[in-house]
Order: structure tokens, then C-alpha cells, then sequence
């Protein structure tokens, strides 16, 4: 596997496997549709932001994108496609992606999680500090707000 700065002609693998992985928790796709603009990843995005795609001979692994702004950062996707779940592909991204924060000297990355995806994070070394409340549909949802000095992961 291989973890390199992705380019804009990844757009769509991108965005298909943001789609993919939301898919693999079980979300109605009704919800799906509505987090579509959320889950497509553009080439003026990949031209604005650090966004970094995990690959093999095989393909497309997963990617993940930083936003840096005023000394932080924000983890703002990190994404693997559902057959590499379990298999250290988001490990070696988020550590990737701390090497990335930590060398420019970021202080700290925030990150608003999916809840399927808290326990990864802390056990990342990420902790909570605090939650972001949202409706879906007339639902409650709750995503968990973490972050984490890039320096000790």
C-alpha cells in the first residue's frame, strides 16, 4: 500500500468510495442522498485542500483530507472503501495524516466523527470534547467532536 497526495482525476474513485463506506454502516439510502453533496469529493476540492488517497495494485484504498487554517487542522474525511475495513488501511491514514499535521506544525486536529467511527478515533489516542447536534429526516443525530495532538499519535 502506498499513500499519496491524490490528484484531481481521483475525484470520482473518491467520491465513490465516500458513498461506499456510509453505505457499509447501515445507512437508509434515503440519508444517503441527503449527505450526497457532504460525500462527493471534487476536483476543486482535492485542488483546495491536503487530500491523500491509500492504494495498492489493486486500486483505490481509502483517502483522507486535512483543512488547515490558523495553526489547526481538521480531519475532514477519511474514508475506506468496505472491503479494506479491518485491514489497517485507516490506521496508516490517520497516522499519514498526523506525520502531515505534526509537520506543519498544527497544535491540534479536530475531528467531527461519524458515531461508527468514535471508537476508532480514540483508540487513535483522539479524545472527546463535545458533540455536534444535527436532524435527519426529523431524527436527532449526535456526532462526536474529538481531537488530538498530531504530535503524540
Amino acid at each position: 500500500m502506498i499513500i499519496r497526495k491524490a490528484a484531481t482525476e481521483d475525484a470520482g474513485a473518491l467520491t465513490r468510495i465516500a458513498h461506499d463506506a456510509k453505505r457499509h454502516w447501515g445507512y437508509p439510502e434515503h440519508w444517503i442522498k441527503h449527505w450526497q453533496d457532504d460525500l462527493t469529493i471534487t476536483p476543486d476540492y482535492i485542488a483546495a485542500n491536503r487530500v491523500y488517497l491509500a492504494e495498492n495494485e489493486g486500486g483505490p484504498l481509502g483517502f483522507y483530507a486535512l483543512i488547515m487554517r490558523e495553526g489547526k487542522a481538521e480531519l475532514d474525511h477519511i474514508w475506506v472503501a468496505p472491503a479494506s475495513i479491518g485491514t489497517g488501511v485507516g490506521k496508516e491514514m490517520f497516522l499519514h495524516a498526523m506525520q502531515i499535521a505534526a509537520g506543519e506544525r498544527v497544535s491540534e486536529v479536530e475531528i467531527v466523527s461519524d458515531p461508527n467511527a468514535e471508537g476508532f478515533y480514540r483508540k487513535m489516542g483522539a479524545h472527546r470534547t463535545g458533540e455536534t447536534v444535527s436532524e435527519i429526516e426529523g431524527q436527532p443525530r449526535t456526532l462526536p467532536r474529538l481531537t488530538i495532538d498530531p504530535k503524540t499519535s
